[in-house]
């Protein structure tokens, strides 16, 4: 007769529970994915006066959309973890793709801020919290890959969690800015800049503070990419060289 052990039984328990998590990450990417959408349908209508800076960099605009969709697409199944744990093989295959689509969408949001004329509603503030923020990002993607090229799996989530919380600011940003249109109309000038800063500080301390439970917490690592000598709460058996 065979028994099933109670650490057999928990990832299924977990894997019922846990669908909440990409759930509410693709909602939270529905505003900017969407306002993506209706940013190429406004462009391929022609030039207007409304959306004539846009059309003087056409190429980043593009490359910032598809780009930025497709991380936070990718990104919200990514941190998935019953279905990280079912597809391994996925999770690294995928990757390769969301790497450098993260990379471009920040990149190419850094460019936009850096050149493109500054909106109505925006100030010189604004445009260093963009660049800034989109370092951040781009600086966390290429720590991450670094980090799991030498196998440092947690350093490789850590870095992979603050960045996919800054590509996703632009929705906070959304949840922010409403009140403050609703109680005080359109915000402007340092006003914008201090509500759409507070989002992705919001969104970095709450990817700070999961990640940081998760290396605290009991049998909290997470499964890794094939070859990568570790197992979901189980420690690897041998040491590695970096």
């Amino acid at each position: 007769m065979t028994t099933t052990s109670p650490e057999r039984l928990r990832p299924s328990t977990r894997a019922r529970g846990d669908w909440w998590i990409p759930t509410s990450l693709l909602a939270l990417a529905v505003v900017p994915s969407a306002g993506g959408a209706a940013r190429l349908v406004d462009l391929s209508g022609g030039r207007t006066a409304e959306n004539a800076r846009f059309f003087d960099l056409p190429a980043p605009i593009l490359v910032h959309i598809v780009g930025s969709t497709t991380f936070l697409v990718l990104g919200a199944l990514q941190v998935w973890p019953s279905f990280r744990r079912r597809r391994p093989a996925w999770h690294r295959w995928s990757g390769r793709v969301l790497v450098p689509a993260g990379l471009a969408g920040g990149l190419s949001g850094m460019w936009m801020a850096a050149f493109s004329d500054v909106p109505a509603h925006d100030n010189a503030t604004l445009m260093w919290l963009r660049l800034l923020f989109g370092a951040v990002m781009v600086a966390g993607l290429v720590l991450g890959l670094l980090a799991i090229r030498r196998r440092d799996v947690r350093t490789h989530q850590r870095w992979m969690a603050r960045a996919y919380a800054v590509a996703q600011g632009a929705g906070t940003q959304a949840l922010f800015l409403d009140p403050v249109v609703v109680l005080a109309g359109q915000p402007s000038g340092n006003l914008k800049a201090v509500v759409m800063g507070a989002a992705w500080v919001v969104n970095l301390a709450v990817a700070e503070w999961l990640v940081r439970r998760s290396r605290q917490g009991p049998g909290s690592a997470s499964v890794t990419p094939p070859g990568s000598g570790q197992i979901e709460g189980r420690l690897p058996s041998t040491t590695r060289s970096p």
